[in-house]
């Protein structure tokens, strides 16, 4: 079955759930050996999810905001490196659809090419930059020769780097000093992966250096040129949230369970029946449902705004990362006290969702910028 043939939303969920439950049963070999999903990444292009966010006009589903959402935290339930690493390209196919800001003819090309399986992501980052959202010049350059774009430079974080089919690049053009991206598929000549990533969180994203030595390109890879760090409110970002509670709602599901079957021979039955034990469980039911309230309200904001709304939303899309990811955090935190010293060992789910979990602090935006914004909003 796949997910085009499904006519409903609910019927999408279903389908991802059994996807979900076979990620689970790989997450841990993964994680503990460092392995980049192939297996999940292939069923989830066979399946025709990748292509879930292709506009209609170019014969896609273009589902809206809120199922993108509600298909990640199923998928991160069972896998979160997978969950994240499919929601950058399923979200800025979805966001360039909506913004129209591309050369029409190059961006329904690529949207054939996502619909046979190709995928994309963009890269920003730089290790002199820092995050791109804090408004950093790319180091990266790209100049004109004889018709053709020269690109040089170094991108970190580029996650889903072993199976990536298009790398749109960010890169200072040395003739006029603007910022511009740049599509460059993955078969130019001088684009090389270096396997540099060794995070301890979100081992399985792939997410390696990309480097840039004198890549040729056409003078249409120029997609769009844009301000650093001034980027507008951006929907589809909420993937990032929406990942980390699948996390934190698989650390709920795991504590219960491990509750329900413990019962050292100190009480009579299963902790599962202990006040303090159902104290926790109940904060992390409070957090999960604060989070998704507040998730999926905001995400219907959007769908339901035009453009003018949605361009004033940004603090509000920030409010809801910061808020959601740090309760995934304090979710997997109880998870972890409910199943006390044995959440710390290397076989343990937990100990990797409180690996996993910590890197959405480190996701875009930060919480300071979040913050300030939010500070911003509230003086005016």
């Amino acid at each position: 079955m796949k997910f085009q043939d499904l006519h409903t939303a609910e019927a999408r969920i279903q389908l991802m759930e059994k996807l979900s439950e076979t990620f689970l049963s790989r997450a841990g070999k993964n994680d503990e050996e460092g392995l980049f999903p192939f297996e999940n990444i292939k069923e989830l292009k066979e399946s025709g999810y990748t292509s879930l966010t292709v506009p209609r006009r170019y014969g896609g589903k273009e589902i809206s905001l809120s199922e993108f959402l509600r298909l990640q935290e199923k998928i991160a339930e069972g896998d979160g490196s997978t969950a994240l690493s499919i929601g950058w390209h399923m979200g800025i196919i979805k966001s360039l659809g909506e913004k129209n800001n591309w050369d029409e003819s190059v961006f329904r090309a690529l949207c054939e090419e996502v619909k046979k399986g190709a995928l994309m992501n963009n890269c920003a980052s730089e290790p002199q930059t820092g995050s791109p959202t804090r408004g950093g010049k790319p180091i990266t350059s790209a100049r004109k020769e004889e018709g053709f774009w020269i690109i040089n430079g170094r991108k970190s974080f580029t996650t889903m780097a072993p199976v990536l089919d298009y790398f749109n690049v960010s890169a200072t053009i040395e003739e006029s000093g603007e910022i511009g991206n740049f599509l460059i598929p993955r078969s130019s000549e001088g684009l090389e992966i270096e396997e540099t990533w060794d995070s301890i969180a979100m081992r399985g994203t792939g997410s390696h250096d990309l480097l840039l030595k004198n890549v040729r390109v056409k003078q249409d890879a120029l997609v769009e040129l844009f301000q650093p760090g001034k980027k507008g409110a951006a929907g589809w970002l909420l993937h990032i949230p929406a990942c980390y509670l699948g996390i934190a709602q698989a650390a709920q599901d795991y504590a219960i369970t491990f509750a329900k079957n413990y019962s050292p021979n100190s009480i009579s039955g299963a902790i599962i029946d202990l006040p303090n034990v159902q104290q926790k469980i109940g904060e992390m039911e409070l957090e999960l449902m604060r989070a998704r309230h507040f998730l999926y309200s905001v995400a219907k904001k959007w769908d339901e705004a035009n453009d003018e709304a949605r361009s004033r939303m940004q603090p509000e899309l920030g409010a809801v990362k910061l808020a959601v990811t740090n309760a995934a955090i304090a979710v997997v935190d109880l998870a972890m006290r409910v199943a006390g010293a044995r959440s710390l060992s290397a076989k343990n789910p937990l100990q990797r969702y409180y690996r996993d979990v910590r890197a959405g602090l480190h996701n875009p935006p930060m919480d300071d910028m979040t913050i300030l914004a939010l500070a911003k909003k509230a003086i005016k």
